[in-house]
């Protein structure tokens, strides 16, 4: 079979398989992790809605003994007049892979950098480490928007963990 599109050929149970090959990064596509938080405006800012977000795959390393820590982002905000564009975010929270922080520290920073671009009305950041000697550590920071009242009583909904696998 004659296509650059076939790159791999596998032997299964006597017969030829083949897979095509993965997608070629393009200059575009950028493979730089930043620091730069992008946004859009918020689609419907004449009310207040909650946006969910779950990154299961942070990492930093630990500023005492240069080990990675990882965890799962766990961030909820009731936009104002901007949203966070969600590549950005990607590449944002890649930024502090190959850097030492505290849990605490890291927490704090990362809900302080998206309420200075966002603004919302209302933003919650969980960060919910992995086991490290023992110990699991969740982090919970939180921000409301100066002046801000929800209309009537807000109960954040509750999502159950994600996987990655979605499923009926």
């Amino acid at each position: 079979m004659q296509s650059k599109h076939l790159a791999e050929i596998a032997h299964y149970n006597g017969n030829l398989h083949y897979f095509p090959s993965p997608p070629q990064a393009t200059p575009a596509m950028s493979k730089q992790a930043a620091k730069t938080l992008e946004t859009f405006p918020n689609p419907a800012p004449h009310r207040d809605y909650q946006i969910h977000m779950e990154i299961p795959e942070f990492t930093c390393l630990c500023p005492k003994t240069g080990q990675p820590d990882f965890a799962t982002l766990i961030l909820d905000y009731v936009p104002d007049k901007l949203c966070v564009e969600l590549k950005s975010l990607k590449l944002y929270i890649w930024s502090f892979r190959d850097e030492g922080h505290f849990h605490e520290g890291v927490t704090n920073r990362i809900l302080d950098d998206l309420a200075k671009a966002l603004k919302p009305r209302y933003i919650r950041l969980t960060a919910k480490f992995y086991v490290r000697g023992g110990i699991f550590t969740n982090v919970v920071a939180e921000q409301c928007k100066k002046g801000w009242q929800p209309a009537g009583k807000i109960g954040l909904a509750s999502f159950e963990a994600q996987s990655n696998m979605r499923g009926g």
